[in-house]
């Protein structure tokens, strides 16, 4: 297949680096004690046991978006995967394998991101994820790459202003697994964002769904009446279609998107943080000014790393 093709999840691809996972102490630690879940481990480019599964198979396999408008899309003209998070992945490839094309894409929804992971059918995760305290007891995180939002998408016409009390009675739409569907089971100002046999065989996927882009399908059908999601996201979104638009002015929440790894996959953690290092000083701005300046103005620059201090 095409080195850029994006696979489905449950196709049959070699497995991904399969190094034991360790103990997860660091990352056991960071989650327990988790005051700046951004905090990630010290880049390097020393390989490791899972660097070396990785330059032994001569292929990095990444979960991403092929739905995400300027993150991760399949171009309609070409079919290629594009977008920021296909820049991104493709950049660690290149400084692991030494082309950014040594890389396999598998397109994974929402809610499958963790689980890719914990399956080992992925190296990497590079699909607008946000680092959290509840996360790291699951995955390894990098640095962050990017600041972003919960915001409100709805309807120009919707008499929904934002994040409060006019989401009352009104039904939201968020993906499973997603931050957007925590900031609802906190605070939802009254509005049904939960479907009636959610988790169960019965899952009617209305108003909790696999994916976060079904949430603007289900918007544009008018079988909901506003989403939250990322603002990253949205504005994509909105950019898509010009009949709905953001709400609230500014997003609600401050969050940080990460590349996610397995536990315990220390030495590719650092070394997708040494990638990071380099990527901060150009390639990122390029991607923002090619992919996102236009949908999303006003980002002056990345986020600066953070990192654990180091026990010893």
């Amino acid at each position: 297949m095409p080195d850029d093709d994006a696979v489905p999840d449950d196709d049959a691809v070699p497995d991904a680096a399969t190094a034991p996972k360790a103990s997860g102490v660091a990352n056991a630690a960071a989650a327990e004690d988790c005051t700046e879940p951004e905090r990630s481990l010290a880049p390097s480019s020393a390989d490791g046991p899972s660097v070396d599964a990785i330059k032994a198979r001569g292929k990095l396999i990444v979960g991403v978006d092929q739905n995400s408008y300027r993150w991760g899309y399949r171009d309609p003209a070409t079919g290629d995967l594009e977008g920021f998070d296909i820049d991104l992945a493709r950049a660690v490839a290149e400084d692991i394998l030494g082309s950014p094309k040594a890389v396999i894409f598998r397109a994974i929804p929402t809610n499958q991101r963790i689980p890719a992971l914990d399956r080992g059918t992925v190296d990497l995760v590079v699909r607008t994820m946000t680092i959290n305290c509840a996360r790291l007891k699951q995955v390894s995180f990098s640095t962050a790459y990017f600041e972003a939002g919960q915001q409100v998408l709805a309807p120009k016409s919707s008499p929904v202003t934002g994040y409060d009390s006019s989401l009352a009675g009104k039904k939201v739409c968020s993906a499973e697994g997603s931050t957007a569907f925590e900031a609802l089971e906190r605070n939802s100002f009254g509005a049904t964002f939960r479907d009636e046999h959610d988790g169960s065989p019965r899952d009617e996927d209305l108003l909790t769904v696999p994916n976060q882009l079904d949430c603007l399908v289900r918007l544009q059908l008018g079988l909901v009446d506003a989403v939250v999601t990322d603002n990253a996201l949205a504005a994509g979104q909105a950019a898509q279609d010009p009949a709905v638009e953001l709400k609230g002015g500014k997003p609600f929440t401050a969050e940080y998107y990460g590349v996610a790894a397995g536990l315990g996959k220390d030495d590719l953690i650092r070394r997708v943080n040494h990638v990071l290092v380099e990527y901060r000083k150009g390639a990122w701005q390029q991607a923002y000014d090619k992919w996102l300046a236009a949908d999303l103005p006003g980002v002056t620059g990345p986020p600066a790393p953070k990192y654990r201090p180091e026990q010893r």
